[in-house]
């Protein structure tokens, strides 16, 4: 357990919270007090002046309803003299407007030449439209804030004289709130700086005991149960202290009884070579050992506290409590497009002996190469009795008409014979491809190598066929003129070779084409055989190299084809380090590729 740092104490937090407490409670008083004592002030501020207004108001609709005769002064002057009179120092300015928007008096002398021009401000034009008083307030050019009044100038019979315009300095106002502001800010430092002398004092006395059993439960994360917690009080930490001590030690006693019990099952888990998973009562897996880390390809951190029948893949079949009463294993199917990975899972139940089930343990043995071998087993001889099936019944069907006197017939009988001995050849050849496969997968199968020119003997086998066929089908070569020396069995190659063009031949159409080509590719040769026969479909290709697959199988076991040829030939190939694959277009025909390593000819040795 790491030391604890001194910021991360519950001494520091607990003043800290202290201190957080009053800082908090100061605020919302000073935010309260703040606020209504600004609102006071700007309610008292703006009262003030509209009183003021009000008077002027008063004066300058005398003045302006007052007839005036030639000696006497004009209005704007008599106006300019009632604005004088109520100069202040929180008033900026006071303008008089009349009802056609025209200034008639400012008490600005900087704003005399203003006095008989017309009024452009939305605040006087509402004013005197509305006829009702409007306020607002905006910041000017100093940064200050400025209180903005217009009160109508209406006389007795309801006809709008006019507007008072009216600028008020109203940032006194708010000078005065962060005068006082400064002051509540001063007065909760001090009170914060004695709380936090208080509250160091106050957490001492709880933080102490707990440092004690913090300490205490270090040694006992290091396996050290001797130390005791001292008892400072009798009050509820003091209770606690004394039940820590007691808890020690039946923690030493229960350590020593698991540690045993822990290595014990940490020895069968890490072991074994099924996966084991262990669950709560709620079904949700509290322990998987690596084997079934493995066999499930997840991790730990996805697996714990999950629900076992996710795990597993099982929400949609079974529920956990299916999973408790289920007597028989079953059969999980991981696979994906690449592989296969079938699991056989078998569950048992953790119960206590009321019979409360505390959880589920299941088993996963991987069956995934048991259930390959036993699908490719029950393949292998249904294919192989098929295959030996099908000339089994037609010999037994000529032979018994032979046996009913059709051999005495001279025109039957030698047909009869012709066929017998024809599907005898056939399982002939059969058991011997059967024999060449069982050597080859027990890699009994001897390769006797020696180099040979390529191009030369490659050759020689397209000319004998070409010189025997009996249809009318083109060769066509595009074989390089350089030599090319690969270490082959010249038999076992011919015998692939033969393979690939007896097919070729055989689904290739009267007049059709079959052309042989030859390159080099990352140090291999590349040799390709093309006919134009009647293709294999898409979703087919793949499966060629299988033994007894056949696409048509009517029509491949009628051209006395085994299913075997291109599986042998796949083997041979990879036995010389090479690869054979087949690409195709359904209806348009079949291309068969295979590889060898090869070695360059320098002159040399080999001329």
């Amino acid at each position: 357990m790491q030391k604890v740092s001194f910021f991360k104490s519950i001494h520091v937090k607990f003043v800290l919270i202290y201190l957080l407490l009053i800082l908090l409670a100061m605020q919302i008083i000073g935010l309260y007090f703040a606020q209504e004592l600004e609102e006071t002030l700007t309610m008292n501020f703006k009262d003030s002046i509209e009183e003021r207004m009000n008077i002027v108001e008063f004066s300058v609709r005398e003045e302006m309803v007052k007839p005036r005769t030639e000696e006497e002064s004009t209005i704007e002057q008599s106006l300019r003299s009632v604005l004088a009179g109520f100069q202040s120092s929180d008033i900026d300015e006071i303008r008089v407007v009349d009802a056609r928007y025209r200034i008639l008096a400012s008490s600005a002398t900087d704003n005399q030449s203003l006095v008989g021009q017309r009024s452009t401000l939305d605040i006087v034009t509402q004013s005197i439209v509305a006829e009702t008083p409007d306020e607002r307030t905006y910041v000017n050019n100093q940064a200050d804030r400025v209180w903005v009044r217009t009160q109508p100038i209406i006389a007795e019979g309801g006809e709008v004289l006019g507007t008072l315009y009216m600028e008020a300095d109203i940032e006194n106002v708010y000078d005065q709130m962060d005068d006082i502001n400064a002051i509540l800010a001063v007065g909760t430092a001090i009170a914060l700086a004695v709380t936090a002398v208080l509250g160091v004092l106050v957490a001492q006395t709880i933080s102490r005991p707990i440092s004690d059993m913090r300490r205490q439960a270090q040694a006992m994360a290091r396996g050290n149960f001797s130390r005791k917690v001292r008892v400072y009080g009798n009050d509820e930490i003091g209770q606690l202290a004394k039940s820590f001590n007691n808890l020690t030690n039946r923690l030493q006693e229960s350590q020593q009884s698991t540690e045993s019990e822990r290595r014990k099952l940490a020895s069968v888990l890490a072991n074994m070579t099924d996966g084991v998973l262990s669950t709560d009562r709620r079904g949700r897996v509290i322990l998987i050992n690596d084997p079934g880390l493995r066999l499930l390809n997840v991790s730990r951190e996805t697996v714990i506290n999950r629900p076992i029948t996710s795990v597993l893949g099982l929400d949609s079949e079974y529920t956990f409590e299916d999973l408790i009463h289920l007597k028989d294993a079953i059969t999980l199917d991981f696979s994906s497009y690449d592989e296969s990975a079938l699991l056989r899972a078998s569950f048992s139940v953790i119960q206590k002996e009321t019979g409360f089930v505390n959880g589920v343990i299941a088993v996963l043995h991987d069956n995934t190469e048991q259930e390959k071998i036993d699908m490719e087993r029950r393949e292998f001889v249904a294919n192989v009795s098929h295959e030996l099936r099908t000339p089994l019944t037609t010999m037994r069907s000529y032979l018994e008409a032979l046996a009913d006197g059709a051999w005495q017939d001279q025109e039957l009988a030698p047909t009869f014979l012709n066929v017998t001995q024809t599907e005898t050849e056939r399982m002939i050849r059969l058991v011997n491809d059967l024999l060449k496969l069982s050597k080859m997968d027990a890699s009994e199968t001897e390769i006797n190598k020696e180099m040979v020119e390529f191009n030369v003997f490659f050759n020689r086998i397209i000319d004998r066929f070409e010189m025997s066929k009996s249809q009318n089908v083109y060769f066509e070569r595009e074989l390089p003129e350089e030599q090319y020396f690969v270490e082959i069995d010249p038999d076992k190659l011919t015998q692939v070779i033969d393979n690939i063009i007896s097919n070729a031949l055989k689904y290739s159409p009267e007049g059709g084409k079959i052309r042989f080509a030859m390159t080099i590719e990352d140090g291999f040769i590349l040799i390709r055989i093309v006919d134009q026969g009647m293709g294999i479909p898409k979703e087919n290709v793949d499966k060629i190299f299988d033994r007894f697959y056949r696409v048509d199988r009517a029509r491949s076991r009628a051209m006395g084809g085994t299913g075997l040829g291109l599986a042998i030939s796949k083997e041979m190939i990879n036995a010389h380090g090479g690869h054979i694959w087949a690409e195709s277009q359904y209806g348009k025909g079949t291309t068969i590729f295979f590889t060898l390593p090869f070695e360059e000819d320098v002159g040399g040795e080999w001329e």
